[in-house]
């Protein structure tokens, strides 16, 4: 089987060495680093299968897996970010992604998954309740989710000042327990 990965990451470097480490595990790969090239690349290299960052410059990455979901044969697609939540892994999910990682993940996890026949039945359900940043949190990701990325649609939905939203994003997530 002709195994084709393109992996859609802003983080050049981090592309690179995900490209490479993909190559010794038997893909042909190519690179995006942004929505517009993604659809590009897709157009003329043709994946079977696709890692796609979460976090990408102006298009969010879930426009990306929704894209690529339509394609058809639609390609297994692995959503991964630095920024997860409940509410993205959903709608990655949704919109058809298989499965939906974490940053950090190596090598050998992103393999896994792209590999894996069906999609994720189920997210991860920690027995602990959340605390209540980690609840803040996953509201404001479904909240800006809802306004497709938009961070003044998404303040104005939460009735919170722009400037307060941002800097709320620019923090890693809380620790979910």
């Amino acid at each position: 089987m002709n195994m084709r990965l393109l992996i859609v990451e802003d983080d050049a470097e981090f592309a690179a060495v995900l490209s490479r480490a993909m190559k010794k595990r038997g893909f042909d790969t190519a690179l995006a680093h942004h929505a517009e090239d993604a659809r590009t690349v897709a157009e003329t290299f043709v994946p079977s299968h696709a890692i796609v960052d979460l976090k990408l410059p102006g298009e969010s990455g879930l426009k990306v897996v929704e894209m690529l979901a339509a394609r058809t044969p639609a390609p297994a697609v692995v959503v991964l970010t630095g920024y997860a939540s409940i509410a993205t892994a959903v709608e990655a999910v949704r919109l058809g992604a298989r499965h939906y990682l974490a940053k950090p993940a190596d090598a050998d996890e992103i393999l896994a998954a792209l590999l894996r026949d069906q999609p994720d039945a189920a997210l991860e359900v920690s027995p602990e309740p959340l605390s209540v940043a980690r609840l803040e949190w996953e509201h404001i990701q479904k909240v800006l989710n809802e306004h497709d990325g938009n961070i003044s649609a998404t303040a104005r939905a939460l009735k919170m000042h722009r400037r307060t939203l941002q800097r709320k994003l620019d923090k890693n997530p809380p620790k979910a327990g």
